[in-house]
Protein backbone atom coordinates (compact mmCIF):
# COMPACT_ATOMS: atom_id res chain seq x y z
CA UNK A 1 0.00 0.00 0.00
CA UNK A 2 1.43 3.11 -1.13
CA UNK A 3 -0.51 5.85 0.36
CA UNK A 4 -2.15 6.17 3.83
CA UNK A 5 -5.62 5.09 4.21
CA UNK A 6 -7.62 6.14 7.22
CA UNK A 7 -11.04 4.82 8.73
CA UNK A 8 -13.98 7.33 8.46
CA UNK A 9 -15.61 7.96 11.78
CA UNK A 10 -18.65 6.03 12.24
CA UNK A 11 -21.86 8.50 11.11
CA UNK A 12 -23.82 9.93 14.54
CA UNK A 13 -27.14 9.02 15.04
CA UNK A 14 -30.23 11.16 14.96
CA UNK A 15 -31.12 12.82 18.33
CA UNK A 16 -34.60 12.60 17.96
CA UNK A 17 -35.05 15.75 20.33
CA UNK A 18 -33.33 17.84 17.77
CA UNK A 19 -36.09 16.69 14.76
CA UNK A 20 -39.14 18.76 15.30
CA UNK A 21 -42.98 18.23 15.26
CA UNK A 22 -43.88 16.35 12.01
CA UNK A 23 -40.54 14.53 11.51
CA UNK A 24 -40.42 12.97 14.38
CA UNK A 25 -44.03 11.60 13.40
CA UNK A 26 -42.68 10.42 10.10
CA UNK A 27 -39.95 8.78 11.82
CA UNK A 28 -41.87 7.08 14.10
CA UNK A 29 -43.96 6.07 11.03
CA UNK A 30 -41.12 4.79 9.06
CA UNK A 31 -39.64 3.13 12.17
CA UNK A 32 -42.97 0.83 12.84
CA UNK A 33 -43.11 0.13 8.75
CA UNK A 34 -39.91 -1.23 8.96
CA UNK A 35 -39.75 -3.68 11.93
CA UNK A 36 -43.39 -4.78 10.28
CA UNK A 37 -41.23 -5.98 7.32
CA UNK A 38 -40.28 -10.02 6.52
CA UNK A 39 -36.95 -10.87 7.66
CA UNK A 40 -36.28 -7.23 9.04
CA UNK A 41 -35.17 -8.78 12.50
CA UNK A 42 -32.79 -10.91 10.57
CA UNK A 43 -31.24 -8.67 8.79
CA UNK A 44 -28.08 -7.18 10.36
CA UNK A 45 -25.74 -4.12 9.43
CA UNK A 46 -22.79 -5.44 7.12
CA UNK A 47 -19.64 -5.54 9.10
CA UNK A 48 -16.97 -2.62 7.91
CA UNK A 49 -13.97 -4.50 6.62
CA UNK A 50 -10.74 -3.00 8.71
CA UNK A 51 -7.90 -1.09 7.02
CA UNK A 52 -4.50 -1.33 8.38
CA UNK A 53 -2.59 1.56 8.06
CA UNK A 54 -1.49 2.47 4.93
CA UNK A 55 2.04 3.72 5.99
CA UNK A 56 3.63 0.69 6.94
CA UNK A 57 5.61 -0.38 4.69
CA UNK A 58 7.48 3.18 5.37
CA UNK A 59 6.98 3.22 9.08
CA UNK A 60 7.79 0.61 9.66
CA UNK A 61 11.14 0.20 8.09
CA UNK A 62 11.57 3.41 9.38
CA UNK A 63 11.32 2.28 13.14
CA UNK A 64 13.66 -0.40 12.53
CA UNK A 65 16.91 1.72 10.98
CA UNK A 66 15.97 3.99 14.13
CA UNK A 67 16.42 1.24 16.56
CA UNK A 68 18.91 -0.90 14.59
CA UNK A 69 16.48 -3.76 14.32
CA UNK A 70 17.97 -6.53 11.34
CA UNK A 71 14.51 -8.41 10.99
CA UNK A 72 10.59 -8.21 12.03
CA UNK A 73 7.80 -10.16 11.21
CA UNK A 74 4.22 -8.70 11.67
CA UNK A 75 0.61 -10.15 11.45
CA UNK A 76 -2.37 -7.96 12.48
CA UNK A 77 -5.89 -10.35 13.02
CA UNK A 78 -9.11 -9.00 13.46
CA UNK A 79 -12.64 -10.73 13.79
CA UNK A 80 -11.17 -13.81 13.39
CA UNK A 81 -9.30 -13.21 10.06
CA UNK A 82 -5.59 -11.76 9.22
CA UNK A 83 -5.81 -8.72 7.44
CA UNK A 84 -2.34 -7.76 7.62
CA UNK A 85 1.03 -10.42 7.34
CA UNK A 86 4.50 -9.03 5.93
CA UNK A 87 8.26 -9.53 6.50
CA UNK A 88 10.84 -6.74 7.16
CA UNK A 89 14.51 -6.59 7.44
CA UNK A 90 16.90 -9.21 7.30
CA UNK A 91 16.40 -12.69 9.05
CA UNK A 92 20.28 -13.75 8.40
CA UNK A 93 22.69 -9.98 7.88
CA UNK A 94 25.50 -11.89 6.99
CA UNK A 95 23.55 -13.98 4.22
CA UNK A 96 21.29 -11.11 3.16
CA UNK A 97 18.17 -13.34 3.97
CA UNK A 98 15.14 -11.55 3.80
CA UNK A 99 12.55 -12.02 6.79
CA UNK A 100 9.33 -13.77 5.61
CA UNK A 101 6.00 -14.12 7.18
CA UNK A 102 7.33 -17.87 7.65
CA UNK A 103 10.47 -17.20 9.15
CA UNK A 104 10.86 -18.67 13.07
CA UNK A 105 11.76 -16.19 16.15
CA UNK A 106 11.94 -17.50 19.58
CA UNK A 107 8.82 -15.84 21.36
CA UNK A 108 10.39 -16.39 24.59
CA UNK A 109 7.84 -15.92 27.43
CA UNK A 110 5.08 -15.53 25.22
CA UNK A 111 5.33 -19.67 26.06
CA UNK A 112 4.22 -19.04 29.82
CA UNK A 113 0.54 -18.15 28.18
CA UNK A 114 0.50 -21.98 26.23
CA UNK A 115 1.27 -23.76 29.66
CA UNK A 116 -1.45 -21.93 31.09
CA UNK A 117 -4.21 -22.48 28.59
CA UNK A 118 -2.41 -26.12 29.10
CA UNK A 119 -3.36 -25.96 32.72
CA UNK A 120 -7.08 -24.86 32.14
CA UNK A 121 -7.62 -27.83 29.79
CA UNK A 122 -6.58 -30.03 32.04
CA UNK A 123 -8.50 -28.09 35.01
CA UNK A 124 -11.59 -28.80 32.60
CA UNK A 125 -10.89 -32.72 32.41
CA UNK A 126 -10.96 -32.79 36.21
CA UNK A 127 -7.17 -33.37 36.76
CA UNK A 128 -5.73 -30.22 37.66
CA UNK A 129 -7.86 -28.00 40.06
CA UNK A 130 -6.52 -24.58 40.16
CA UNK A 131 -6.55 -24.19 44.47
CA UNK A 132 -5.21 -27.20 45.67
CA UNK A 133 -1.65 -27.48 46.57
CA UNK A 134 1.24 -28.37 44.06
CA UNK A 135 2.49 -30.76 46.16
CA UNK A 136 -0.97 -33.14 45.53
CA UNK A 137 0.41 -32.98 42.48
CA UNK A 138 4.49 -32.88 42.98
CA UNK A 139 4.74 -34.76 46.21
CA UNK A 140 8.75 -33.74 46.52
CA UNK A 141 8.00 -30.11 46.02
CA UNK A 142 9.78 -28.44 48.01
CA UNK A 143 10.69 -24.25 48.35
CA UNK A 144 12.75 -22.51 50.80
CA UNK A 145 10.01 -20.75 52.70
CA UNK A 146 8.15 -23.91 54.74
CA UNK A 147 4.58 -22.16 54.15
CA UNK A 148 5.36 -21.68 50.76
CA UNK A 149 5.97 -25.48 50.54
CA UNK A 150 2.97 -25.99 51.84
CA UNK A 151 0.14 -23.53 50.28
CA UNK A 152 1.43 -22.99 46.77
CA UNK A 153 -1.16 -23.51 44.41
CA UNK A 154 -0.73 -24.22 40.75
CA UNK A 155 -2.58 -21.03 40.16
CA UNK A 156 0.33 -19.08 41.99
CA UNK A 157 3.25 -21.07 39.66
CA UNK A 158 1.50 -19.61 36.98
CA UNK A 159 0.51 -15.94 37.94
CA UNK A 160 3.82 -14.80 39.63
CA UNK A 161 1.77 -13.46 42.43
CA UNK A 162 3.56 -15.66 45.21
CA UNK A 163 6.54 -12.82 46.03
CA UNK A 164 9.92 -15.20 45.49
CA UNK A 165 13.01 -14.01 43.96
CA UNK A 166 13.45 -14.72 40.62
CA UNK A 167 16.76 -16.60 40.60
CA UNK A 168 17.25 -16.92 36.58
CA UNK A 169 20.80 -17.10 36.35
CA UNK A 170 20.26 -20.77 38.13
CA UNK A 171 18.52 -22.28 34.79
CA UNK A 172 20.10 -19.91 32.24
CA UNK A 173 23.59 -21.02 33.34
CA UNK A 174 22.97 -24.93 33.45
CA UNK A 175 22.09 -27.52 31.34
CA UNK A 176 20.02 -29.32 34.53
CA UNK A 177 17.19 -31.04 33.83
CA UNK A 178 13.27 -29.92 35.07
CA UNK A 179 13.28 -32.30 37.30
CA UNK A 180 16.92 -30.76 39.07
CA UNK A 181 15.44 -27.38 38.66
CA UNK A 182 12.25 -28.51 40.66
CA UNK A 183 14.71 -29.87 43.63
CA UNK A 184 16.54 -27.01 43.71
CA UNK A 185 14.16 -24.58 44.50
CA UNK A 186 14.17 -25.46 47.83
CA UNK A 187 17.64 -23.80 48.33
CA UNK A 188 16.87 -21.08 46.85
CA UNK A 189 15.87 -17.90 49.71
CA UNK A 190 13.96 -14.51 49.03
CA UNK A 191 13.51 -11.45 50.34
CA UNK A 192 9.97 -11.70 49.80
CA UNK A 193 6.86 -13.56 52.33
CA UNK A 194 5.15 -16.00 50.37
CA UNK A 195 2.00 -14.54 48.27
CA UNK A 196 3.56 -10.86 49.23
CA UNK A 197 2.83 -9.34 46.08
CA UNK A 198 4.33 -9.80 42.30
CA UNK A 199 7.56 -11.20 41.70
CA UNK A 200 8.24 -12.60 38.23
CA UNK A 201 9.25 -16.25 38.08
CA UNK A 202 10.22 -18.27 35.46
CA UNK A 203 11.16 -21.26 37.40
CA UNK A 204 7.89 -21.43 39.01
CA UNK A 205 6.23 -21.28 35.48
CA UNK A 206 8.24 -23.90 34.66
CA UNK A 207 7.29 -25.93 37.80
CA UNK A 208 3.57 -25.92 36.20
CA UNK A 209 4.91 -27.44 32.88
CA UNK A 210 6.56 -30.10 35.26
CA UNK A 211 3.21 -30.69 36.39
CA UNK A 212 1.25 -30.52 33.27
CA UNK A 213 3.90 -33.53 32.85
CA UNK A 214 2.97 -35.16 35.88
CA UNK A 215 -0.74 -34.88 35.78
CA UNK A 216 -1.10 -35.74 31.88
CA UNK A 217 1.74 -38.75 31.67
CA UNK A 218 3.90 -36.87 28.54
CA UNK A 219 5.58 -34.21 28.78
CA UNK A 220 4.87 -30.71 28.53
CA UNK A 221 6.12 -30.03 24.62
CA UNK A 222 3.85 -33.31 23.74
CA UNK A 223 1.03 -32.29 25.30
CA UNK A 224 1.31 -28.45 23.82
CA UNK A 225 2.17 -30.15 21.01
CA UNK A 226 -1.14 -32.36 20.51
CA UNK A 227 -3.58 -29.99 22.56
CA UNK A 228 -2.61 -26.68 20.87
CA UNK A 229 -0.42 -26.66 17.65
CA UNK A 230 -2.29 -29.51 16.23
CA UNK A 231 -5.53 -28.33 16.27
CA UNK A 232 -4.77 -24.72 15.75
CA UNK A 233 -2.70 -26.28 12.37
CA UNK A 234 0.21 -24.28 14.22
CA UNK A 235 2.71 -26.79 11.95
CA UNK A 236 5.59 -24.65 12.11
CA UNK A 237 6.41 -23.99 15.70
CA UNK A 238 8.74 -25.88 17.84
CA UNK A 239 9.99 -25.95 21.19
CA UNK A 240 13.36 -25.46 20.61
CA UNK A 241 15.84 -23.36 18.47
CA UNK A 242 18.16 -26.19 17.44
CA UNK A 243 15.08 -27.23 15.82
CA UNK A 244 14.46 -23.98 14.36
CA UNK A 245 17.37 -24.24 12.71
CA UNK A 246 16.57 -26.96 10.97
CA UNK A 247 13.99 -25.05 8.92
CA UNK A 248 14.82 -23.92 5.77
CA UNK A 249 14.12 -19.93 7.24
CA UNK A 250 14.99 -19.39 10.67
CA UNK A 251 15.99 -16.10 11.82
CA UNK A 252 19.46 -15.81 13.55
CA UNK A 253 19.70 -13.83 16.88
CA UNK A 254 21.48 -10.45 17.33
CA UNK A 255 22.27 -7.99 20.17
CA UNK A 256 23.07 -4.08 20.42
CA UNK A 257 26.01 -3.09 22.61
CA UNK A 258 24.79 -0.79 25.49
CA UNK A 259 27.95 1.26 24.67
CA UNK A 260 28.77 1.55 21.32
CA UNK A 261 25.19 0.49 19.63
CA UNK A 262 26.98 -1.54 17.48
CA UNK A 263 24.82 -4.77 16.57
CA UNK A 264 26.53 -8.16 15.88
CA UNK A 265 25.21 -11.83 15.50
CA UNK A 266 25.22 -13.54 19.12
CA UNK A 267 24.87 -17.45 20.11
CA UNK A 268 21.34 -19.07 20.13
CA UNK A 269 20.81 -20.04 23.73
CA UNK A 270 19.22 -23.67 24.16
CA UNK A 271 16.53 -23.48 27.48
CA UNK A 272 15.13 -26.87 27.45
CA UNK A 273 14.87 -27.39 31.13
CA UNK A 274 12.81 -23.68 31.08
CA UNK A 275 10.65 -24.38 28.56
CA UNK A 276 7.08 -23.99 29.73
CA UNK A 277 8.14 -20.56 30.65
CA UNK A 278 9.90 -19.29 27.34
CA UNK A 279 11.02 -21.82 24.41
CA UNK A 280 8.67 -21.84 21.93
CA UNK A 281 9.87 -20.85 18.55
CA UNK A 282 6.91 -19.95 15.59
CA UNK A 283 6.11 -17.65 12.80
CA UNK A 284 3.51 -14.79 12.79
CA UNK A 285 1.49 -17.21 10.19
CA UNK A 286 1.42 -19.47 13.55
CA UNK A 287 1.25 -17.19 16.14
CA UNK A 288 -1.70 -15.12 13.91
CA UNK A 289 -3.96 -18.43 14.34
CA UNK A 290 -3.23 -18.48 17.54
CA UNK A 291 -3.85 -14.68 18.72
CA UNK A 292 -7.38 -15.74 16.58
CA UNK A 293 -8.09 -18.06 19.07
CA UNK A 294 -7.24 -16.53 22.20
CA UNK A 295 -9.90 -14.01 20.99
CA UNK A 296 -12.47 -16.47 20.91
CA UNK A 297 -14.38 -18.82 22.84
CA UNK A 298 -11.98 -21.34 23.27
CA UNK A 299 -12.91 -23.28 20.00
CA UNK A 300 -11.09 -23.73 16.85
CA UNK A 301 -13.66 -24.41 14.23
CA UNK A 302 -16.63 -26.88 15.99
CA UNK A 303 -14.02 -27.79 18.30
CA UNK A 304 -14.13 -27.05 21.86
CA UNK A 305 -10.12 -26.83 22.70
CA UNK A 306 -10.99 -25.51 26.27
CA UNK A 307 -13.81 -24.47 28.36
CA UNK A 308 -15.18 -20.55 27.88
CA UNK A 309 -14.95 -20.18 31.67
CA UNK A 310 -10.79 -21.74 31.59
CA UNK A 311 -10.27 -19.15 28.97
CA UNK A 312 -11.46 -16.43 30.63
CA UNK A 313 -9.51 -17.10 34.00
CA UNK A 314 -6.81 -17.18 31.98
CA UNK A 315 -7.44 -13.19 31.17
CA UNK A 316 -8.19 -12.65 34.49
CA UNK A 317 -6.12 -10.67 36.81
CA UNK A 318 -4.74 -12.48 39.75
CA UNK A 319 -2.59 -9.84 41.23
CA UNK A 320 -1.67 -5.93 40.53
CA UNK A 321 1.78 -5.08 39.33
CA UNK A 322 3.92 -2.82 40.78
CA UNK A 323 4.15 1.05 39.16
CA UNK A 324 1.23 2.43 38.83
CA UNK A 325 -0.46 3.68 34.89
CA UNK A 326 3.12 3.90 32.81
CA UNK A 327 1.54 6.92 30.76
CA UNK A 328 -1.43 8.69 30.28
CA UNK A 329 -2.78 6.14 27.41
CA UNK A 330 -1.86 2.92 29.43
CA UNK A 331 -3.53 2.22 32.28
CA UNK A 332 -2.43 0.06 35.60
CA UNK A 333 -1.16 -3.38 34.97
CA UNK A 334 -2.15 -6.67 36.66
CA UNK A 335 -1.01 -9.86 36.17
CA UNK A 336 -3.37 -12.79 35.13
CA UNK A 337 -1.96 -16.40 34.02
CA UNK A 338 0.52 -15.73 31.46
CA UNK A 339 -0.96 -12.64 30.09
CA UNK A 340 -0.41 -8.94 31.49
CA UNK A 341 -3.86 -7.15 31.76
CA UNK A 342 -3.83 -3.90 30.95
CA UNK A 343 -5.57 -1.24 28.57
CA UNK A 344 -4.56 1.42 26.10
CA UNK A 345 -6.65 4.35 25.56
CA UNK A 346 -9.60 3.20 27.28
CA UNK A 347 -9.39 0.16 25.71
CA UNK A 348 -8.93 -3.23 27.75
CA UNK A 349 -5.80 -4.51 26.68
CA UNK A 350 -4.26 -8.44 27.07
CA UNK A 351 -0.52 -8.83 25.98
CA UNK A 352 2.65 -10.44 26.94
CA UNK A 353 6.23 -9.95 25.78
CA UNK A 354 8.64 -12.71 25.68
CA UNK A 355 13.22 -12.06 25.37
CA UNK A 356 15.67 -14.41 25.21
CA UNK A 357 19.50 -14.02 23.50
CA UNK A 358 18.80 -12.33 20.47
CA UNK A 359 15.26 -12.35 20.15
CA UNK A 360 12.24 -10.20 20.83
CA UNK A 361 8.41 -10.32 20.47
CA UNK A 362 5.26 -9.31 21.67
CA UNK A 363 1.37 -10.51 21.00
CA UNK A 364 -0.54 -7.96 22.26
CA UNK A 365 -4.73 -8.24 21.88
CA UNK A 366 -7.54 -5.84 22.16
CA UNK A 367 -10.85 -8.06 23.35
CA UNK A 368 -13.49 -5.72 22.55
CA UNK A 369 -12.28 -4.56 19.36
CA UNK A 370 -11.91 -8.72 18.08
CA UNK A 371 -8.39 -7.37 17.23
CA UNK A 372 -4.71 -8.81 18.08
CA UNK A 373 -1.07 -7.76 16.97
CA UNK A 374 1.78 -10.31 17.17
CA UNK A 375 5.36 -8.99 16.32
CA UNK A 376 8.76 -11.01 16.28
CA UNK A 377 12.31 -9.67 15.82
CA UNK A 378 15.86 -10.81 15.68
CA UNK A 379 16.85 -8.04 18.57
CA UNK A 380 16.50 -8.46 22.49
CA UNK A 381 18.50 -5.10 23.41
CA UNK A 382 16.95 -1.74 23.85
CA UNK A 383 13.72 -2.85 20.99
CA UNK A 384 10.83 -0.82 21.87
CA UNK A 385 10.04 -1.34 18.20
CA UNK A 386 7.20 -4.25 18.61
CA UNK A 387 5.24 -1.46 21.23
CA UNK A 388 5.79 1.12 19.15
CA UNK A 389 4.21 -0.80 15.70
CA UNK A 390 1.54 -2.04 17.91
CA UNK A 391 0.35 1.57 19.27
CA UNK A 392 0.60 2.79 16.06
CA UNK A 393 -1.82 0.10 14.36
CA UNK A 394 -4.27 0.68 17.30
CA UNK A 395 -4.64 4.20 17.31
CA UNK A 396 -5.82 4.11 13.61
CA UNK A 397 -7.89 1.03 14.18
CA UNK A 398 -9.40 2.94 17.05
CA UNK A 399 -10.03 6.07 15.08
CA UNK A 400 -7.65 8.55 17.08
CA UNK A 401 -4.84 10.53 16.40
CA UNK A 402 -1.17 9.05 16.48
CA UNK A 403 0.92 9.56 19.29
CA UNK A 404 4.97 9.63 18.79
CA UNK A 405 5.10 6.40 20.66
CA UNK A 406 8.76 6.30 19.28
CA UNK A 407 9.49 10.21 20.68
CA UNK A 408 8.39 8.58 23.90
CA UNK A 409 11.11 5.34 23.90
CA UNK A 410 13.53 7.71 22.97
CA UNK A 411 13.08 9.75 25.81
CA UNK A 412 12.48 7.36 28.09
CA UNK A 413 16.08 5.94 26.92
CA UNK A 414 17.75 8.86 27.86
CA UNK A 415 16.39 8.46 31.45
CA UNK A 416 17.45 5.22 31.75
CA UNK A 417 21.01 6.28 30.18
CA UNK A 418 21.68 8.87 32.46
CA UNK A 419 20.54 7.00 35.57
CA UNK A 420 22.82 4.21 34.65
CA UNK A 421 25.96 6.59 34.64
CA UNK A 422 24.91 8.52 37.33
CA UNK A 423 25.10 5.06 39.20
CA UNK A 424 27.86 4.02 37.36
CA UNK A 425 29.99 7.24 38.42
CA UNK A 426 28.88 6.72 41.52
CA UNK A 427 30.33 2.98 42.30
CA UNK A 428 33.42 4.43 40.36
CA UNK A 429 33.70 7.30 43.15
CA UNK A 430 33.26 4.67 45.92
CA UNK A 431 35.82 2.34 44.83
CA UNK A 432 39.17 1.97 47.05
CA UNK A 433 42.27 2.76 44.77
CA UNK A 434 45.47 0.78 45.28
CA UNK A 435 44.03 -2.26 46.69
CA UNK A 436 45.18 -5.60 46.43
CA UNK A 437 44.18 -9.60 47.27
CA UNK A 438 45.07 -10.97 50.89
CA UNK A 439 46.20 -13.77 49.22
CA UNK A 440 48.15 -15.21 45.99
CA UNK A 441 45.79 -15.81 43.19
CA UNK A 442 46.59 -19.40 42.96
CA UNK A 443 44.97 -19.48 46.49
CA UNK A 444 41.51 -18.58 45.33
CA UNK A 445 41.83 -21.25 42.53
CA UNK A 446 39.51 -24.03 42.72
CA UNK A 447 35.26 -25.07 42.72
CA UNK A 448 32.97 -23.79 44.95
CA UNK A 449 29.34 -25.36 45.17
CA UNK A 450 26.08 -24.14 46.29
CA UNK A 451 22.99 -26.73 46.46
CA UNK A 452 20.47 -24.22 44.52
CA UNK A 453 23.14 -22.70 41.50
CA UNK A 454 25.71 -25.66 41.06
CA UNK A 455 29.19 -24.85 40.48
CA UNK A 456 31.91 -22.20 40.08
CA UNK A 457 35.09 -22.98 39.06
CA UNK A 458 37.81 -20.40 38.82
CA UNK A 459 41.04 -21.14 37.21
CA UNK A 460 44.43 -19.16 36.65
CA UNK A 461 44.75 -16.71 33.84
CA UNK A 462 47.09 -14.25 32.57
CA UNK A 463 44.95 -10.85 33.82
CA UNK A 464 43.04 -12.84 37.06
CA UNK A 465 40.94 -15.72 36.60
CA UNK A 466 38.96 -17.55 33.86
CA UNK A 467 35.58 -18.64 35.69
CA UNK A 468 32.82 -20.99 34.68
CA UNK A 469 29.03 -21.07 36.55
CA UNK A 470 28.13 -24.09 35.31
CA UNK A 471 28.10 -24.12 31.43
CA UNK A 472 28.49 -20.12 31.18
CA UNK A 473 32.53 -18.62 31.37
CA UNK A 474 33.67 -15.11 31.93
CA UNK A 475 36.87 -13.29 32.99
CA UNK A 476 37.00 -12.46 36.42
CA UNK A 477 39.15 -9.19 37.31
CA UNK A 478 40.30 -7.75 40.28
CA UNK A 479 38.35 -4.46 41.46
CA UNK A 480 39.52 -3.78 45.23
CA UNK A 481 40.58 -6.37 48.19
CA UNK A 482 39.01 -9.75 47.89
CA UNK A 483 36.36 -8.52 45.48
CA UNK A 484 36.79 -9.53 41.94
CA UNK A 485 34.50 -8.67 38.89
CA UNK A 486 32.95 -9.89 36.14
CA UNK A 487 33.30 -7.46 32.89
CA UNK A 488 30.14 -5.72 31.54
CA UNK A 489 28.72 -8.03 28.42
CA UNK A 490 31.60 -10.44 28.98
CA UNK A 491 28.49 -13.23 28.67
CA UNK A 492 27.19 -11.45 26.48
CA UNK A 493 23.66 -11.60 27.54
CA UNK A 494 23.88 -11.20 31.38
CA UNK A 495 25.76 -8.87 33.50
CA UNK A 496 26.94 -10.92 36.40
CA UNK A 497 28.85 -8.50 38.28
CA UNK A 498 31.04 -8.53 41.39
CA UNK A 499 32.38 -11.60 43.18
CA UNK A 500 33.15 -11.48 46.64
CA UNK A 501 35.95 -14.12 48.05
CA UNK A 502 35.62 -15.19 51.80
CA UNK A 503 38.16 -16.72 54.57
CA UNK A 504 37.86 -18.96 57.40
CA UNK A 505 38.99 -18.59 60.94
CA UNK A 506 42.46 -19.39 59.52
CA UNK A 507 42.59 -17.28 56.94
CA UNK A 508 41.94 -19.61 54.15
CA UNK A 509 39.94 -18.93 51.20
CA UNK A 510 37.14 -21.06 51.70
CA UNK A 511 33.65 -19.35 49.86
CA UNK A 512 32.36 -17.11 47.48
CA UNK A 513 29.61 -14.71 47.77
CA UNK A 514 28.23 -13.55 44.90
CA UNK A 515 24.57 -10.78 44.52
CA UNK A 516 23.60 -12.73 41.50
CA UNK A 517 19.81 -12.05 42.55
CA UNK A 518 18.81 -8.57 43.75
CA UNK A 519 15.65 -9.78 45.84
CA UNK A 520 17.46 -12.08 47.83
CA UNK A 521 20.92 -12.48 49.97
CA UNK A 522 24.17 -13.27 48.30
CA UNK A 523 24.27 -16.31 47.19
CA UNK A 524 27.04 -18.60 49.39
CA UNK A 525 29.36 -20.83 46.90
CA UNK A 526 31.60 -22.87 49.54
CA UNK A 527 34.75 -24.72 48.56
CA UNK A 528 34.72 -27.92 47.44
CA UNK A 529 38.05 -29.93 48.84
CA UNK A 530 40.05 -30.71 46.69
CA UNK A 531 40.57 -34.63 46.51
CA UNK A 532 43.81 -36.07 47.49
CA UNK A 533 46.28 -38.23 45.17
CA UNK A 534 44.58 -41.36 46.84
CA UNK A 535 40.83 -40.39 46.12
CA UNK A 536 41.48 -39.67 42.31
CA UNK A 537 43.11 -42.80 41.49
Amino acid sequence: MNEEIRFKASPQRLSLSEVKGSCIALLQLLFLVAISLPGAAQTAPAQRTPVIPGDLEKFIPAQMENWKVPGLAIAVVQNGQVIYSHGFGLRDVKGNLPVTSKTLFAIGSISKSFTSLSMGMLNDEGKLDWDKPVRQYIPEFQMYDPVASERMTPRDLISHRVGMAGHDLLWYSSDFSREDVVRRLRFLQSDHDFRSGYNYNNMLVMTAGYLIGKVSGQSWEDFVRHRIFDPLQMNSSNFSVADSQKNPDFAHPYRKDEHSGAVSETPFHIMTAIGPAGSIDSNVEDMARYAIFQLGKGKTGDRQLVSESNLNLNHSPQVPMPGGAPSNEIGPRSYAMGWVISSYRGHPLWWHNGGIDGFYALLSLLPDQNLGVVILTNMLNDDPVPEIVQYHIYDHLLGMDSIDWSKHFQELEAKQKTAEEEENKKELSERKPNTHPSHDLKDYAGRYENPGYGIINIQLAAEGFNATLNQLSFPLHHYQYDIFEVPPNATGAVDLGKLRFLTNMSGGIDGIAAPFEPDASEIIFTRVPEKTPEEKK
